[in-house]
């Protein structure tokens, strides 16, 4: 039998009708995501062709992307920040009673960002295909699943039929061997990789993260390193399950349990990359030679070792962007003032995210005149967060504790920042006036964020984790 990748073994299993040159294969899909922002254009459609879900119980919904993030008033009512965000939630909220989709509404315990809820809850899992009408799904990549974001149009398919047209695409593995440095983090791994390949560096394929670096990752920073595929151009992000996935979905709600849980363990335990299978491209990286990395432009192709000198525009479009982040080339970042600081985001707003910002965050203030959120990606995280006292090490040291949502990410609940701000964020773009009209957004991990906080300027986390030791 010819060996076959992790990609083209799921591909396989998932494929209804095959692909010919003229006509795109049929792909059955096993969770579908939604949310209240791509989602109500395909309910209109169903209501008006007079459909049905073909799957409600293979669909999922949240609100994390127009809800507020400040606590309802005494009263109880939610403030938000503007009518269309609003009615986007309650047209959801309608939605999802009318055609019977399970959603995690204000009032449910697991309510969060879509990309964190569905491990949480188990309902993520190794060998499924994943869709959501939002580009961050690779995230889910992280436990072996083929995921990848879908349009709107492509939302209201899925509702009725649980399938999507698509083209096979071309696969591509990444290795990473070594160590990284003391306080050098997943985020910096994946800024790193996009950096040294380029925004359309994955284009056209779905990259495999693979070597002995990945092996040692938790499954949250995993799903960092997932998460941000899509940056680099790529159709999906995907790392084998191994032991390190099942100990971590065992026990979730919606994962197998007793013998169910054993045979699909067994069956999980199928899904690695054949020896021999062949890429269509590699690429090897040393990860002890990555350095805490950040944006220098206005996307996160353009990243750097901290330390290092902005480089010289080599088209207009990066003359353009280093124009609007107002760096200079060969001037370092390193000092560069701070208006906001941002961690949260489907990127990095679990629990050791937040456990890595308040290591650096804890017996310091933020520097007077930056505003620093912190905004937890579930109420699960939210939770745990406060059993072990992060939320008050945020709250002594000056930032904002906040309720779940995709907040200040994608500004689109009123979490913003103004126009010539200059943002540390720990969510995975920076494109022009991504977190605010006029506002400049630098991606980094939660610890240099916190860093950058304290300091009240860019500042390498190196300098803080090492005072503590």
């Amino acid at each position: 039998m010819t060996a076959r990748t992790l990609f083209e073994k799921l591909w396989d299993s998932h494929l209804v009708v095959p692909e010919t040159p003229s006509h795109p294969g049929v792909l059955y899909v096993d969770l579908h995501l939604v949310h209240e922002v791509t989602s109500p254009q395909a309910f209109t459609e169903l209501r008006e062709r007079g459909l049905k879900l073909q799957r409600p119980d293979r669909t999922l919904a949240t609100l994390d992307h127009s809800t507020p993030t400040l606590p309802p008033g005494t009263d109880g009512v939610h403030v938000y920040a503007d009518p269309a965000a609003r009615a986007q939630v309650e047209q959801m909220q309608a939605n999802c009673a009318e055609f019977g989709v399970e959603l995690h509404d204000w009032d449910s315990g697991q309510r969060g960002i879509v990309h964190v809820i569905g491990p949480e809850l188990g309902a993520t899992q190794p060998g499924m295909t994943i869709v959501c009408g939002d580009s961050h799904t690779s995230t889910h990549g992280a436990f072996g699943a083929l995921a990848f974001g879908i349009g709107t149009t492509e939302v209201g398919h899925v509702l009725a039929t649980q399938c999507l047209l698509q083209r096979k695409p071309k696969t591509f593995a990444i290795r990473i061997d070594g160590q990284l440095q003391p306080g050098v983090g997943a985020k910096d791994l994946i800024l790193h990789i996009i950096g040294r390949i380029g925004v359309d560096g994955g284009t056209g394929h779905v990259i495999e993260y693979c070597g002995s670096t990945i092996d040692g990752m938790s499954m949250e920073e995993r799903m960092t390193i997932c998460n941000m595929s899509i940056e680099a151009g790529a159709r999906a992000g995907m790392i084998a399950p191994d032991e390190t996935t099942f100990a971590w979905l065992e026990g979730r709600p919606r994962a197998p349990r007793g013998e169910a849980w054993e045979q699909a363990v067994a069956r999980w335990r199928t899904l690695r990359t054949d020896a021999g299978a062949r890429f269509d491209r590699e690429l090897h990286i040393d990860a002890s030679r990555v350095d805490p990395t950040i944006t220098y432009g206005t996307h996160p192709g353009m990243a750097l070792a901290m330390a290092a000198a902005v480089p010289a525009p080599s088209n207009a479009q990066e003359e353009r962007a280093q124009a609007y982040m107002q760096y200079r080339p060969g001037a370092s970042m390193l000092g560069t003032p701070v208006d906001v600081v941002f961690v949260g985001s489907c990127t990095n707003a679990r629990l050791p995210d937040l456990r890595q910002a308040a290591r650096v965050l804890r017996g310091r203030r933020v520097a007077s005149g930056v505003r620093m959120l912190v905004v937890p990606g579930s109420e699960a995280v939210k939770r745990e967060a406060e059993r072990e006292g992060l939320h008050q090490v945020f709250l002594d040291a000056g930032a904002e504790w906040r309720i779940p949502g995709c907040s200040m990410c994608i500004a689109m609940n009123g979490d913003v920042a103004q126009a010539g701000q200059l943002v540390v964020s720990t969510s995975n773009r920076n494109f022009e006036g991504r977190q605010g009209k006029g506002a400049r957004t630098v991606l980094a991990s939660p610890a240099t964020a916190a860093a950058c906080a304290v300091a009240g300027a860019i500042a390498d986390p190196r300098q803080y984790l090492t005072e503590q030791e």
